[in-house]
């Protein structure tokens, strides 16, 4: 149930390759969070926001080629340390990739920042959504089962940022 900020500069991609684009990449992040790419009630839940920035600066002058921000946001317990990383990268090759050769091939000028929302934080519809309420909407397995699955992948989330430095 990714939300994704995409940021990309007017004019950096031809039309049909920004759509193709921002297609690819929900369904990066859908594959990464383990569900289907193609499962209707799982897209729908994926939503993704296009910004324009006015400008891109490089040290206070204006950039010579685009950059490029993607801020993927999903609730904890989505991602662990090697799926965050997968993400980051199949983002920046995609990105790339949409350029079709019409910019140098720098992966430098892209910056793709995975968000994790706390447990208790992830709000829709007017209300807190639980890690488990989404599990079960997004896999159709009963409530305990989803409860289960939530509850281990947090404490596995949780874990690894202990670990981090």
């Amino acid at each position: 149930m990714p939300m994704l900020d995409v940021y990309v500069p007017d004019g950096a991609l031809q039309p049909d390759a920004e759509a193709a684009l921002l297609n690819r990449i929900t369904e990066i992040l859908i594959r990464s969070e383990g569900f289907d790419p193609a499962d209707p009630v799982t897209r729908s839940v994926s939503w993704l926001w296009l910004h324009r920035p006015a400008g891109v600066y490089v040290g206070g002058e204006p950039a010579d080629s685009p950059r490029y921000k993607v801020v993927p946001s999903v609730p904890e317990g989505q991602l662990d340390e090697h799926q965050r990383a997968r993400v980051i990268a199949e983002v920046t090759e995609a990105i790339l990739d949409a350029e079709n050769g019409a910019w140098p091939r720098d992966a430098g000028r892209i910056w793709v920042f995975p968000t994790e929302i706390p447990e208790g934080h992830w709000g829709g519809r007017g209300r807190v959504t639980p890690l488990a309420a989404i599990l079960t909407r997004l896999t159709g397995d009963d409530t305990e089962r989803a409860r289960t699955l939530a509850r281990a992948r947090i404490a596995t989330t949780r874990a690894e940022h202990a670990r981090l430095p």
